[in-house]
Order: structure tokens, then C-alpha cells, then sequence
């Protein structure tokens, strides 16, 4: 579990987890590019079928330079929920630092077409042994 780093939050009995890793393979560090592999874990433990409609994620770096990523669903899927249902998916992030942080929330709607934010809890992206 080295250098892994995770998070968890829980919006209306949505939970979503994360663990985030370095991709070494995958990043050129004397270039000034770093990629993040973040796998997340979206588990309805609600008693409402919701659907994830699309996503918002607030990107901070070492330099405090911030980057918002709007878009619609995850992996371009729209996964729906039915209660004790959960959904996983793998995706990445590229960062001009060593170390950064990742935050945001899901846009759900339930059957019924009431619209909340799952929160998605800030997360640690760093390379391994990079103490700050």
C-alpha cells in the first residue's frame, strides 16, 4: 500500500472512495510531467436508484495552479446505481509537479429527477518518498 494514497466520502448514502497511485511508466519527471493513476469506487448504499450524470474535479499542484475539469459521466459512461449497487473505474491525471491534490463531486439525479452533487473527498497525488 506504499505510496497509495486514498480518500472517502458519503453524499445521501453515495460513498465514493478513492486510491490514488504514481504511474512511473508513465511519467517523464525531466519534462516536468508527473501522471496519477486514481481508481474510484462509487457504491450506492442509499434506498434510491441514481444515476451519475457527469463530473466536476478541482486539480491543484505543488505551484498552486488550479485546473477545473468539467464533463459529462466517467470513462464515457453514465452509470446507474440501484441500491447496494457500485460502479469502479480507473482513469488518470497528468500534473506539471511532483505533488498535487485532487478534489470534486459527481452530479447524481435519482429516478424520481432530483438533481445532488456526491462529494469526492480531496485526495493526495504525489510521487513516492516526495515529502512535503
Amino acid at each position: 500500500m506504499s505510496g497509495m494514497f486514498t480518500s472517502e466520502a458519503v453524499t445521501r448514502g453515495i460513498r465514493v472512495s478513492v486510491v490514488a497511485e504514481y504511474a512511473p511508466g508513465r511519467s517523464r519527471p525531466f519534462d516536468k510531467e508527473w501522471f496519477f493513476l486514481y481508481t474510484i469506487t462509487i457504491a450506492n448504499e442509499g434506498d434510491e436508484t441514481v444515476q451519475l450524470i457527469s463530473r466536476h474535479w478541482i486539480i491543484t499542484n505543488a505551484a498552486g495552479m488550479v485546473e477545473e475539469v468539467r464533463g459529462a459521466g466517467v470513462v464515457g459512461e453514465q452509470p446507474v446505481l440501484e441500491p447496494s449497487q457500485s460502479f469502479t473505474y480507473t482513469s488518470g491525471c497528468p500534473l506539471g509537479t511532483a505533488f498535487g491534490t485532487m478534489e470534486g463531486t459527481y452530479q447524481m439525479v435519482t429516478r424520481s429527477g432530483e438533481h445532488f452533487d456526491a462529494r469526492i473527498a480531496p485526495f493526495t497525488l504525489s510521487e513516492p518518498y516526495t515529502v512535503h
